[in-house]
């Protein structure tokens, strides 16, 4: 139970007005205290009602369970060689990784930064390749994914192609 504040009435005040202050002063104390403690406690108890429990299983039950992959590929060579065309990235999806991956991908433009081995910043026009592929299928897929990987670092002279996962879950 929340220890009540200590009201004090100021100076001056006598008689009914002082009554009157003091007994307002309490009776928004009291309101305050009332309408504040189910939110606390509904913020800090253990268990969600019911009702938020079911809907929550309702929406993490849908879909199975996906690994999302994502790809960032820059388009600066590191030889001095000119940046990667917007035409040879697209002809690289065509060749290395629609027959891989031919149920789908998405591709984004970026801007990236990194530090090379020297400690300068460089920043590049890139782009960011998603994967989405059930998690079963992870073992066969991964194979193919370094061998897209490898694939551009070789075509395009590139330090490394950056490759991030994570689980999901997906409902198409």
């Amino acid at each position: 139970m929340p220890r009540l504040p200590r009201f004090t009435v100021p100076k001056g005040l006598t008689g009914p007005k002082k009554k009157r202050t003091a007994l307002t002063t309490a009776a928004v104390a009291l309101a305050v205290l009332t309408v504040s403690t189910p939110v606390a406690s509904a913020a800090l108890g253990d268990e969600a009602p019911a009702a938020s429990r079911s809907t929550a299983q309702a929406v993490a039950s849908r879909g199975k369970a996906y690994i999302e992959t994502r790809l960032l590929f820059g388009t600066e060579r590191p030889d001095g060689g000119p940046a990667v065309t917007d035409r040879q990235f697209l002809a690289f999806i065509d060749e290395e990784v629609t027959p891989r991956f031919p149920n789908g991908l998405t591709i984004q433009d970026g801007r990236g930064q990194w530090r090379d081995s020297h400690g300068v910043i460089e920043r590049e026009r890139s782009y960011e390749l998603t994967l989405l592929y059930p998690a079963s299928e992870a073992r066969v897929r991964d194979i193919r994914i370094e061998r897209i990987r490898d694939a551009y670092e070789k075509a395009y002279a590139q330090d490394s192609v950056a490759r991030i996962e994570e689980r999901t879950t997906a409902d198409f």
